[in-house]
């Protein structure tokens, strides 16, 4: 009888472990969801911008020197982006290690 209850205790944990593990795998799926709108809109920015900037007389046809305008730009901005996502995913990190710590000292 003993290993009777000593199952069925352990049913729990495991039901448990399901349901983490679904809820784990649906928060992965929605940060992959934002991050795929945050770049999709990154990218629809650069190009308004930029496209403004390089082509301000717009044709049938880009000149090279349009290309080159746009090409650079688009570089910088994603220069730039790159620099300030790296930049804030350092604070954030920093924050998160100082309220773990403060946490753990409470």
């Amino acid at each position: 009888m003993p290993d009777f209850f000593k199952a069925s205790s352990h049913a729990p944990d495991s039901a448990q472990a399901g349901t983490n593990a679904r809820k784990e795998a649906v928060m992965s799926s929605i940060r992959s969801e934002i991050a795929l709108v945050n770049v999709q809109e990154l990218i629809n920015k650069a190009t308004e911008k930029c496209f403004a900037k390089c082509v301000p007389k717009p044709g049938t046809s880009l000149t090279s020197s349009d290309e080159a305008c746009l090409a650079r730009c688009l570089d910088r901005y994603m220069e730039a982006f790159t620099v300030v996502s790296r930049s804030y995913t350092a604070r954030i990190s920093r924050e998160s290690s100082q309220l773990r710590e403060a946490a753990a000292g409470i």
